[in-house]
């Protein structure tokens, strides 16, 4: 039988997940540039744990978004009270449904860090981010225990071009991008 992950599981994790979050985003250097986080992502590996999670979910905030990315449902939730990371304010969930990739563990999985600007290449964005944060140009362009994915993931009516540069050691991962979820959720429903 397979476990299922609940919302009690998540608050029982959020002190440690967000203390590992909070010491990789020092150890990257990115503590002084003082960037919004719009959104945390889970990651489940059973359609049990995702409906359970999503029916949870509904009762502490509402579902803002529901794509398909990448052939599966990913659900976004804003929460009626924000997780407190740090000095940053959480107000939505990412939730997607599993795939292919089974995850050695299941829960909070990283965090999406906002860098404000007119990025539309993962090129463009890693130019931006070497202006603010130059010591991350030897953690890009040379092999470390920090990996390092640059994507544009894109949900089947979504207008707004959002590369991301994930940042991943362990099992924890920062994600930058140029905008924000609720601005990449209303370029979906824009005309």
């Amino acid at each position: 039988m397979t476990s299922v992950i609940t919302y009690r599981d998540l608050n029982d994790t959020w002190s440690n997940f967000s203390n590992n979050i909070e010491g990789f985003i020092s150890e990257l250097g990115l503590s002084s540039l003082k960037l919004a986080c719009d959104h945390v992502a889970l990651r489940v590996n059973s359609l049990e744990s995702a409906k359970a999670l999503s029916q949870e979910f509904e009762c502490v905030g509402n579902i803002i978004s529901n794509n398909i990315i990448n052939g599966r449902p990913i659900l976004i939730f804003e929460l009626n009270t924000p997780l407190i990371l740090d000095n940053m304010s959480i107000d939505c969930v990412e939730l997607p449904y599993p795939g292919d990739k089974t995850y050695p563990a299941e829960g909070w999985e990283h965090i999406e860090l906002v860098l404000p600007c007119q990025a539309k290449t993962c090129e463009a964005l890693r130019d931006e981010l070497f202006k603010l944060a130059p010591q991350l140009e030897s953690i890009i362009t040379n092999s470390s225990d920090i990996k390092v994915k640059m994507s544009s993931p894109q949900g089947e009516h979504e207008r707004l071009t959002n590369p991301t540069i994930a940042f991943k050691k362990g099992n924890i991962c920062v994600k930058l991008h140029p905008h924000g979820i609720k601005d990449v959720i209303a370029s979906e429903q824009a005309l």
